[in-house]
């Protein structure tokens, strides 16, 4: 079958569309035996997770992020806080689970981790899985190159099918967006700062992929390497807007009732 490529450029901030339509391409994976490489941005965005917001002063963390010109959202996938931004790439790789050989978590990582090391072969080499803690949104499938991180990689499944999903820091002032981080946290955890699976963030512990590489990079520029890497693995691929994906193929019901989900969990920070 034919895999689908999806382009979503930039998505304004207080707009739940990624979310709802990452859940929605999860579900349609297994269902129709579908894979998809979908790429999405954010304006000045942090995205939180669940774990955020039981911090014990949210709303001092929140006011630290809207005072720094970022709007907060709560994501439906695991993990914590990340920063969303024009030097920031989420990319999501979607499928389906194997009916026989079922695809473990780890496995899933390594599809991202794989796909990661194909779209930069010069680096490849050089691109090392393992948790940077003093990061923002800590993990396992931390992706670093020598110490400074550059990604982190969640997962999400829904009815068999499997969302591996990675923010990559492009370009842009990493050392800043960190230091954001960990001002939300000081805030939001005050005494408590770095205690209770709290990162205790160091700015200098992450890096973008355009310093790692020490030559300017676009995030189009990245896309197109994730693309020559996906359609080596995937040969019968076509790219589309997500857009013209959705209104093709999910229902206004549909639609709807997913963003009111989103809408309802983010009810939470307000």
């Amino acid at each position: 079958m034919t895999s689908i490529i999806l382009d979503q450029e930039v998505y304004q901030t207080n707009d739940f569309s990624p979310f709802a339509l990452t859940d929605i391409l999860t579900e349609y994976a297994k269902k129709n035996q579908q894979t998809f490489l979908h790429f999405w941005q954010y304006e000045q965005t942090i995205i939180l997770g669940m774990k955020d917001t039981r911090t014990p002063f949210l709303s001092e963390g929140i006011k630290v992020i809207q005072d720094a010109g970022f709007a907060p959202v709560i994501r439906n996938a695991g993990g914590l806080g990340i920063v969303s931004d024009q030097g920031i790439l989420n990319i999501s790789l979607i499928f389906p689970q194997e009916d026989e050989n079922k695809i473990s978590i780890d496995q899933g990582y390594e599809k991202m981790l794989a796909l990661t090391r194909q779209a930069f072969p010069v680096y490849a080499d050089k691109i090392e899985a393992y948790e940077i803690k003093d990061s923002y949104c800590p993990g396992t499938y931390d992706l670093s190159i020598n110490g400074k991180k550059f990604a982190g990689i969640a997962q999400r499944r829904i009815k068999n099918g499997i969302s591996v999903m990675m923010y990559l820091s492009v370009n842009g002032d990493q050392e800043k967006r960190g230091e954001l981080m960990r001002q939300f946290y000081q805030q939001a955890l005050k005494e408590q700062f770095g205690t209770n699976g709290y990162p205790a963030v160091t700015p200098t512990s992450m890096a973008t992929l355009e310093k790692l590489f020490d030559t300017p990079l676009t995030v189009a520029q990245v896309k197109d390497s994730f693309i020559q890497a996906f359609t080596t693995s995937y040969p019968t691929s076509i790219s589309m807007g997500s857009d013209i994906w959705q209104e093709a193929n999910v229902s206004p019901n549909e639609w709807h009732g997913q963003i009111e989900r989103m809408t309802q969990r983010n009810a939470l920070k307000d």
